[in-house]
């Protein structure tokens, strides 16, 4: 993990648990670059996640405020901008995987399409439930390239992908696209995601790319209507 990614981690956790006042700035950059013993621009790079995940915003010769918002307990907050996959959303509770499907194959013309690879490379096709604290949360679908991302077992997959791609591959994850969308929860869901037959489930299509702008991963997941908000951050100059 990068000392950035751990220092926006233990901001968040602060802001979270109450460390700092609402009513007042935090820590300027070079108050907190002194701190973790790094860089301002480390520290920067820190803060720009947070601000992205809608819990901080900049007030240009003031300082930087934590935006005071009322999300449940329960509900999981989930903004645009950088992948930090599942694991590092939930920081404070605790987080099992269950597979459903771990198949290596040949990739359909979407998938391929998607991942900008050749019908005849195969890719890991892994089907996972997330539970957080004994509750399912997730399921997620996804497709990556085996020759890109290699070694992935079964120890990875109850433990953190992404986790493997940055610290085990040393490859850097960049952006994600992603279209959301409401559907109408169907058998897989309710088997796995305790959904009643009418309850509603969101759908995350999402296409991952490393920092070099190869797409590394191509997923599904659909969550649970009362676990998630998906928030957008809009600045205005």
């Amino acid at each position: 993990m990068n000392k950035y990614e751990k220092i926006s981690i233990e901001v968040r956790d602060r802001i979270k648990s109450g460390y700092y006042p609402q009513d007042h700035p935090i820590p300027d950059e070079h108050s907190l670059a002194k701190e973790f013993n790094c860089s301002r621009m480390t520290i920067k790079r820190a803060l720009d996640v947070l601000v992205m995940e809608g819990l901080l915003f900049r007030k240009r010769g003031h300082g930087t405020f934590i935006i005071q918002t009322k999300v449940k307990d329960t509900e999981l907050n989930v903004m645009g901008g950088e992948s930090l996959g599942f694991s590092r959303l939930v920081t404070n509770q605790q987080v099992k995987s269950k597979i459903i499907a771990f198949d290596i194959e040949f990739p359909t013309d979407e998938v391929a399409n998607q991942l900008v690879i050749e019908k005849n490379e195969p890719v890991y096709h892994l089907i996972r439930l997330r539970i957080v604290d004994d509750e399912p949360y997730v399921i997620e679908e996804t497709y990556m390239p085996s020759k890109l991302i290699p070694d992935i077992t079964e120890d990875v997959l109850h433990k953190s992908v992404y986790r493997h791609i940055q610290d085990t591959l040393d490859l850097k994850i960049g952006v994600a696209h992603r279209k959301i969308r409401a559907c109408k929860s169907n058998e897989f869901d309710q088997k796995y995601l305790d959904c009643k037959s009418d309850d509603p489930v969101l759908e995350v299509e999402q296409v991952g790319y490393l920092n070099t702008g190869i797409p590394f991963e191509y997923s599904f997941s659909r969550h649970r209507y009362d676990k998630f908000v998906f928030t957008t951050v809009t600045v205005t100059k």
